[in-house]
């Protein structure tokens, strides 16, 4: 059966059938995750880190994302990076005959020529073969170099090495699960021990500072380098200031004065009548009158008359 101007149609023509689903492109995907920045998808540049997930990034993107989240459109993929603390920046090793080519009309480009290869096996970085790097000291080798050659130290840098600091570099929905799970315990190992750190500073202090105020109450002689910097006479009381201490202290009487110090301690001092403040020459009964006359203030040097210098006689009174 023909249609008008005498063509046979197809069936593909006549029928729907049924579109098979798009497939990715291995090779893209490949180039995509090793060699360009999983925020930005710029191509990776130093200094390169990578997450407790085991993805790339440029440093320069992750700092971005840090300060502004909403700049990048893509950085669901980062929503676990919160501070720069949570990447490790890598100790990669360079790939000594490499050279960057752009690739210019029909040029072929070799997509699994490396920037950087493995320090003991010299395999290229590229996707193919499966690479790991360590947590602590960021050390990048391939999965043929921890198998073929065992150590407790890492070959590059010589640090131990604990099985849970390896990372490996884009793995599987099932590593990259397992990594999930290390991650939130490597996370909450790590609060504990800043808490340790901030309660055992905090005991030292408070010991230090109980031992300092015991030995003001017993009078014993402080540890401190500083010696007693300031003493002042207030209302006839001599008060004693220790540096680095505030301390209040109320005015007391002239005699039998109680001074508190910083470390709770209170002394007396008692002066000397002739050193405290309501004390007078005119009224001492024991001063002579000889003695009270060198004073203006008393009433025999006010009434004396005064010589004067032209009529000077060393016998005038």
């Amino acid at each position: 059966m023909g249609c008008d101007g005498g063509t046979i149609p197809r069936r593909d023509e006549l029928v729907r059938t049924k579109k098979k689903p798009e497939q990715k492109d291995k090779n893209a995907e490949t180039v995509a995750k090793w060699k360009h920045c999983a925020i930005s998808q710029n191509p990776l540049r130093k200094p390169i880190v990578a997450c407790e997930l085991g993805r790339l990034y440029n440093k320069e993107a992750v700092i971005e994302h840090i300060l502004n989240k909403s700049a990048i459109s893509s950085s669901h993929v980062a929503n676990h990076i919160t501070k720069l603390s949570d990447v490790k920046e890598l100790n990669l090793t360079e790939k000594p005959d490499f050279q960057q080519k752009n690739p210019m009309g029909d040029e072929y480009v070799d997509l699994n020529n490396s920037q950087y290869i493995c320090p003991v096996t010299g395999l290229d970085m590229n996707g193919k073969q499966k690479f790991y790097f360590v947590w602590k000291c960021g050390c990048v080798f391939s999965e043929r170099a921890i198998k073929e050659v065992k150590s407790e130290t890492c070959h590059k840098c010589g640090n131990l090495l604990n099985p849970n600091d390896i990372i490996v570099i884009n793995g599987t929905d099932e590593e990259i699960e397992v990594l999930k799970e290390k991650m939130v315990e490597r996370r909450r190992l790590a609060k504990l021990e800043k808490k340790k750190k901030r309660s055992a500073t905090a005991t030292e202090t408070s010991a230090e500072s109980i031992e300092k105020k015991i030995k003001l109450e017993t009078g014993e002689p402080s540890t401190d380098s500083q010696p007693i910097s300031d003493t002042k006479l207030t209302n006839g009381v001599k008060k004693e200031k220790l540096p680095g201490k505030s301390e209040q202290v109320k005015p007391s009487k002239v005699n039998g004065a109680s001074v508190q110090n910083g470390g709770g301690s209170s002394k007396t001092l008692i002066l000397p009548d002739k050193a405290q403040k309501s004390y007078s020459i005119a009224k001492d009964p024991n001063a002579s009158d000889a003695y009270k006359s060198l004073f203006t203030t008393h009433k025999d040097a006010q009434m004396k008359e005064k010589q004067h210098w032209i009529t000077h006689n060393p016998l005038y009174y």
